[in-house]
């Protein structure tokens, strides 16, 4: 079946723009004007992905990413016609897994919904899963991460985990005792992207991603000039 995407923008061309280029790639689309209609279609339909702008009336694109990590770990992209940090380091710590500014590329919209599904197929329960991932558990003091199920626990304890953070700790997990620079993680994640030294999308993550491992935090260390590791 194909995968369903939830799209929300109250500016009615973009959003029926970029549902033309999603469905030109056989995807199923949800699309909205208001978060109204979107919240409510987050309540009922199960959804493999939501594109939202940020600038909605009455309730903004970032209340809605909140809604969403309440109960569902599917990537969500922010769009945004600021080019303002704020902005995507507000939807980065509330969830969000990317963020594009407008005016954008819709083909540029398209490879990041690609790249995003592409992982959230790959460590999503229930779904396909490569062969070689199949038996694959990561255990680290205390961290126990299963990369079949998408399960991670710290103490015995569940962790709840954007695609995103499950990448960045797995990548971490997996060169254990070596350091990873934010180029080879972003280009381990975002496949389809550029980076450029200015691009602190890793740096936010890693900060959230500390924030819910709480004082165990201190396994990922940053070596300032080099990049993120955790000890053995």
């Amino acid at each position: 079946m194909p995968e369903k995407i939830l799209v929300v923008d109250d500016e009615k061309e973009i959003a029926d723009l970029v549902e033309l280029y999603l469905k030109n790639e056989n995807y199923e689309v949800c699309k909205f004007y208001t978060a109204q209609e979107a919240l409510a279609c987050i309540a009922s339909t199960e959804l493999d992905l939501a594109i939202l702008d940020i600038m909605l009336p009455g309730t903004s694109g970032f209340a809605i990413c909140q809604k969403i990590r309440e109960k569902h770990n599917y990537p969500v992209i922010m769009l945004t016609a600021k080019i303002e940090e704020t902005d995507k380091i507000t939807g980065l710590t509330l969830g969000a897994d990317d963020y594009i500014t407008k005016p954008f590329r819709p083909l540029e919209l398209v490879a990041r919904v690609k790249a995003q599904l592409r992982r959230y197929k790959r460590y999503n329960p229930g779904m396909a899963v490569e062969p070689d991932v199949q038996q694959s558990v990561l255990e680290h003091a205390g961290l126990t991460m299963n990369i079949k199920t998408h399960e991670c626990l710290l103490n015995e304890k569940p962790l709840t985990l954007t695609p995103t953070e499950f990448s960045l700790l797995r990548i971490l997990l997996e060169n254990k005792g070596q350091v990873v620079s934010a180029e080879e993680m972003f280009h381990q994640i975002w496949q389809d992207e550029y980076y450029t030294k200015s691009n602190n999308t890793i740096t936010v993550h890693i900060r959230h991603l500390r924030e819910k491992l709480g004082e165990s935090a201190g396994y990922i260390k940053t070596i300032w000039g080099v990049g993120y590791k955790i000890e053995k």
